[in-house]
């Protein structure tokens, strides 16, 4: 038998692989094998072999392409993510296959049947960096195409990459149906935003929740488009009350442009200031002034919206501004009203939190059919379910909670709030059918929320996804660099529940200080991966920190849908020295 010799040489690596996959061959195998073999012969086999590449082999759920210039291989994953996008568009989101990919230029160990070598393990690890559909290339693709492809580059810094000594610096192609449409034919990228709070000018500080709630409903406004990137509100309100520059905002959040404005409001009139900055050039790119009767605060609203998207790259399609616009109240004292419930709300205090359901029951005796009112007032009461604040039986809270955002949504089925805090309901019920499609209508209508992203990431979690859920929570911490600690808690979880044990520690010891919630879980992880006394010293926190804790009363607030994830989860806390308690 003739040994082949072994070749040395420099290669453009693809790697790609499906995000996903196992959860969606155990839902519908059949269908799963039939569109990934679709997507080969329709998609990846023409794309590669248009731009020169070869496939070097399938991965199951994914595959290694190598090519001989840089340039084909990022113009072939770009061509590759843009039509697998345009086949998605008419998929459930729960049911696309969304690919992540990776390119690396490098040297490669290349013998009759595969490739290796560190060339090919950073292709890898960089498609491990991807957001699906996402590609993540390094500095040295970087560096020898961004002039000679018309593609967006977004600079992600350095990564540690496991079993690669040096820090990889990595940078990503925004991917938006949109962005990679226009790069693959030379145009602009997806346009990246942050709404900062806009300034308080009225002398009545009273008047506070007014510039804050305007601008978090322009925000909210501009989140559902689709071909925008927005920063979610709890990343750039942390920037409330701050003298910051946009080009240093847009810079700490990664974002192009930064919009920024002030109100004041005085009797009956208002006067709103808004101006669009390009962050990175430092420019401005338009600014108006609105000086109105305050009637017409909606109108402004719609107006600020509208000109802001018209001014970005990649103009949306017009038919796409309906989605922008919510049913909105007539009584501007009701809208006022539901602006000051939700600042009191977001607050966590068990009196604001009172004071709050008192101004949004107000608001809905003012005008009954003034959806948004509801369901934040459905909200509101379970937040109080979740503090331990009612005075009522937490199952007729749960009933009543149910029943307003049930009133809401009959009066606008487009609502996100809505869609989301139903799913939290029926999650807590069990009831992951309901919880599912109101989440997926949640993500489809806001898919740039934060709160949205990552209760998909919780659900899919609960449901035995754990590793598709990783991948909404780390998406949900990107749009939010100010995420709460509680993701690093969602995060730890879902790796928890993946059998991930390290990586969950890892998350959880990012909050400071943790919960004897997470305490309990981070003893578990230590039992499962055999060390015993780590386990014993987090299990002598947990009950120093509560001494009633038991094993039963944790797993009561624990949701899985699945009954070897519950047992996985009790076993683990008994394995950790935890107390049983009463059956």
């Amino acid at each position: 038998m003739t040994t082949q010799p072994i070749q040395r040489r420099l290669a453009a690596i693809l790697a790609a692989d499906v995000e996903g996959y196992s959860r969606l061959m155990n839902e519908d195998e059949d269908a799963t094998v039939a569109a990934w073999q679709a997507a080969r012969t329709d998609v990846i086999r023409p794309k590669i072999a248009e731009h020169s590449g070869r496939i070097v082999k399938h991965t199951g759920d994914g595959f290694l392409a190598e090519f001989a210039t840089v340039s084909d291989a990022v113009r072939c994953a770009v061509g590759m993510q843009t039509n697998f996008m345009e086949r998605n568009a008419d998929v459930d989101p729960l049911r696309r296959l969304n690919f992540r990919m990776g390119i690396n230029f490098g040297e490669i160990t290349a013998d009759e049947d595969d490739i290796h070598g560190d060339g090919v393990n950073i292709a890898a690890r960089l498609e491990g960096l991807a957001d699906a559909p996402g590609i993540c290339v390094t500095s040295h693709v970087y560096d020898q195409t961004h002039k000679k492809v018309e593609c967006a580059f977004e600079d992600m810094g350095e990564h540690k990459v496991k079993n690669i000594a040096e820090p990889i610096h990595v940078y990503r192609i925004l991917c938006g149906t949109k962005a990679l449409a226009s790069a693959a034919s030379g145009g602009a990228e997806k346009p990246s935003i942050a709404v900062l709070p806009f300034t308080n000018m009225s002398a009545d500080p009273e008047q506070e929740f007014f510039a804050d709630g305007l601008s978090e409903d322009i925000l909210t406004a501009l989140s559902k488009f689709g071909e925008l990137f927005v920063i979610s509100r709890n990343s750039t309100f942390t920037y409330k009350g701050k003298a910051v520059k946009a080009k240093e905002v847009a810079a700490d959040l990664g974002v192009r442009y930064v919009v920024e404005g002030s109100v004041r409001k005085a009797g009956n009139r208002v006067r709103v200031t808004v101006q669009l900055i390009d962050g990175k050039a430092d420019r401005h790119v338009w600014a108006e002034r609105y000086d109105r009767d305050l009637e017409d605060i909606f109108a402004i609203q719609d107006e600020i919206t509208t000109a802001i998207v018209a001014t970005l790259p990649g103009r949306v399609e017009a038919d796409r501004q309906e989605i922008a616009r919510q049913k909105r109240t007539e009584n501007l004292e009701a809208y006022e009203l539901v602006l000051a419930g939700k600042v009191l709300h977001h607050r966590s205090r068990r009196e604001d939190n009172a004071q709050a359901l008192a101004l949004l029951e107000r608001a809905i005796a003012m005008d009954p059919q003034y959806a948004h009112a509801r369901a934040w007032r459905g909200c509101v009461i379970g937040q109080a379910w979740i503090y331990g604040w009612l005075e009522m039986d937490p199952d007729e809270a749960f009933r009543e909670a149910e029943a307003e955002m049930q009133r809401a949504l009959a009066l606008d089925e487009n609502d996100a709030d809505i869609h989301r805090l139903l799913a939290a309901i029926y999650i807590a019920r069990e009831n992951f059918r309901r919880a599912r499609r109101h989440q997926v209508k949640a993500v489809e209508l806001n898919p740039n929320y934060d709160l949205n992203v990552v209760q998909m990431g919780e659900l899919l979690t609960w449901m035995g996804e754990a590793d598709e859920g990783i991948e909404w929570i780390k998406k949900a911490m990107k749009l939010n660099p100010f995420h709460p600690p509680r993701f690093w808690s969602h995060l730890g979880l879902a790796n928890f529940v993946a059998r991930h044990y390290e990586d969950a520690i890892d998350a959880f010891v990012q909050m400071d200080p943790m919960g004897a919630m997470q305490h309990a879980c981070v003893a578990a992880c230590h039992a499962y991966l055999d060390e015993p006394e780590d386990a014993a010293r987090q299990a002598a926190t947990v009950l120093k920190r509560a001494p009633d804790f038991t094993v039963n009363k944790h797993m009561a607030m624990h949701h899985y849908m699945r009954d070897e994830d519950r047992e996985h989860h009790r076993q683990g806390l008994l394995n950790a020295g935890l107390p049983a308690g009463e059956g």
